[in-house]
């Protein structure tokens, strides 16, 4: 049973020595390892505080993200839309110019028509005027071909020469 009973001088010892160490310790280690666990939570703490820093600014850049994002589809729809506008009243000024072009043509057309229409008439007239010279100059002289129908129209111009 003296085993399992320590003897009281070497309990006595012990715990000097015990306490001695404990003194020891915390004088020489227990400092410094405790100004380095305080020295490793606030690593720590600020590593964290940095982590959170880095999220909130990630969330802001996130934020301008999409805001430039949405800025940029505004633009985008409403360069779209001006160039649809520009589109429409080009198409409507090429109607507009098309329609004036083709009523030009139109009037042009009629125009040439007419004046080809006068020179034919005038044409016609001219040519209905020389065929009749020509056939009253056959029904003249088949008509004067004696001497005495000669004279007397001769002498009915001349009277009507005279009134005139």
């Amino acid at each position: 049973m003296d085993l399992l009973i320590p003897d009281t001088g070497l309990f006595i010892l012990q715990t000097i020595a015990f306490i001695l160490l404990l003194i020891f310790l915390g004088k020489f280690a227990w400092k410094p390892i405790l100004s380095g666990l305080k020295e490793r939570e606030q690593t720590i703490e600020s590593a964290l505080l940095a982590a959170e820093q880095a999220k909130k600014d990630m969330q802001a850049l996130q934020a301008d993200n999409e805001k430039l994002l949405a800025e940029a589809r505004a633009e985008r729809d409403a360069i779209l839309k001006e160039a649809m506008a520009t589109a429409n009243s080009i198409k409507e000024e090429a109607k507009e110019e098309t329609s004036k072009i083709t009523a030009k043509m139109l009037e042009d057309a009629k125009a040439t028509i007419e004046n080809e229409k006068r020179a034919a008439l005038a044409e016609v007239k001219t040519q209905v005027a020389a065929l009749s010279l020509d056939i009253t100059e056959k029904v003249i002289r088949k008509q004067l071909s004696d001497k005495k129908a000669q004279e007397a129209l001769v002498d009915e111009y001349v009277k009507d020469l005279n009134l005139n």
